[in-house]
């Protein structure tokens, strides 16, 4: 039963992104505020499609922020990447630059606003960063960055990546940690979801301008809060 959800999911999500995609590129031209609500829809669409296919619902532990937010998140599947265009309002999110030359995706999230960083350019990638953040605390807008780097399994807490320090510190914002247990439901590498609850527990926020070492250890003890 589980593969056949998965399947018919898979089938009718990917069909309706494209076609959301393919709408979003052709409302380019109108600017950063429509593309902003093509992510919405599409966010909008992925969670319908899991609740009502996968049987996969979002349950938020915690509260979230009122101001702008460094907001940093487990990252266990795709299933958070979605979600936290539907949660957080106008989120600018941080993610591999790769994912920039999917065409007419990629062209969308630009103008919708993201940090783009590349792991393998070293001194570059990070001045590129936080060039890319000024811009962002400017806007007002809140961040969302993976600091792991990238999808682990559940129940694994791997250190995290160098350039989350940095984007903190240019920021100047607030952080808000969020654990949450989507590998339990949806396993990496894995094609088969199970239906059930994915919990975002929001931590309480920790103030800039902490020592790198500080904020480093809070983060990644509150983000892998609901590790087994």
């Amino acid at each position: 039963m589980s593969l056949l959800r998965t399947l018919i999911f898979t089938s009718i999500f990917y069909l309706g992104s494209a076609i959301i995609v393919i709408v979003a590129v052709l409302l380019l031209p109108f600017g950063e505020k429509t593309a902003i609500r093509s992510g919405l829809v599409w966010a909008r669409f992925h969670y319908w499609c899991a609740r009502m296919f996968l049987g996969i619902r979002t349950r938020i532990e915690g509260n979230l922020a009122t101001v702008p937010t460094l907001y940093a998140c487990k990252h266990e599947s795709m299933y958070e990447t979605a979600e936290v265009l539907r949660l957080f309002i106008d989120p600018v999110v941080v993610f591999k630059r790769e994912l920039l030359t999917i065409p007419g995706w990629g062209w969308v999230a630009k103008k919708h606003g993201v940090i783009p960083i590349d792991r393998e350019a070293g001194a570059g990638a990070v001045r590129a960063l936080l060039t890319a953040a000024k811009k962002v605390r400017a806007e007002g807008r809140n961040v969302v960055i993976f600091p792991e780097g990238t999808r682990v399994p559940h129940g694994e807490s791997p250190p995290l990546k160098a350039g989350f320090a940095g984007l903190y510190k240019a920021l100047g914002l607030p952080v808000i940690p969020i654990a949450m247990d989507s590998g339990r439901v949806w396993p990496r590498g894995g094609f088969v979801k199970r239906s059930g609850t994915v919990t975002f527990r929001f931590g309480e926020p920790i103030p800039p301008g902490l020592p790198r070492d500080e904020i480093e250890a809070r983060v990644h003890a509150a983000i892998n809060a609901l590790n087994d």
